[in-house]
């Protein structure tokens, strides 16, 4: 069985249990398996499709109830089978869902920790600097890259923190792991959506 989560710059496939990425403009290798596959991106779901007959869009099988429009179908599938908690996928945008008593009360998108580094590269060539993970957010930077790093930090957690109180908080995504350092009421799920994407599998037996 391979899985594969179309997002908007990357293929992100888990192959034998192992994650494998390729970016959009990159060739797909060659698969004899089924693919199992969501995806954000119309294009890149047709060059999937195109490339290998045997692929299942698991969209069309999913039973996700919710008043947001235009939700994403990965922000759906990592909101399976949760009852009560915050739901933070960290990727290149960090998406932050709530639910409570398993449905669904809506959410907000925020630019990922690469994007507002970017960001500020293009507004400088001085503020071309890495994120610095271990930068001390109860006090004032004095140094650039702290004050770059605590200002993108902070644009993240803060909105999280308040939007969550005392809930319950679930990360996964790339950067999932890194901020949530940051909560103490929370857990981090690697490879959440595949093993939801899994369960779509298993609920739909006439897919399998």
């Amino acid at each position: 069985m391979i899985l594969c989560d179309i997002g908007n710059t990357t293929y992100h496939f888990l192959i034998d249990g192992i994650h494998k990425r390729y970016y959009l403009n990159e060739k797909l290798p060659e698969f004899k398996e089924r693919i199992y596959y969501i995806s954000v991106n119309d294009n890149a779901a047709k060059v999937l499709e195109n490339s290998h007959n045997d692929c299942i869009n698991l969209e069309e099988y999913l039973d996700f109830d919710t008043e947001y429009k235009g939700m994403g179908i990965d922000r759906k599938v990592v909101c399976l089978g949760v009852e009560n908690a915050v739901i933070v996928d960290a990727g290149s945008a960090i998406t932050v869902d709530i639910m409570e008593k398993t449905e669904h009360k809506g959410g907000f998108i925020l630019p990922g920790i690469l994007s507002l580094k970017k960001a500020y590269k293009e507004i400088s060539s001085k503020l071309d600097y890495e994120i610095n993970t271990k930068v001390n957010l109860d006090t004032i930077p004095l140094c650039t890259q702290d004050a770059m790093s605590y200002s993108i930090l902070q644009s993240i957690i803060l909105p999280i923190k308040e939007i969550s109180k005392e809930k319950k908080i679930i990360f996964t995504g790339g950067d999932g792991e890194s901020l949530s350092k940051y909560f103490d009421n929370c857990i981090y799920k690697d490879d959440l959506i595949f093993k939801n994407m899994k369960g779509i599998i298993d609920a739909n037996n006439c897919i399998a």
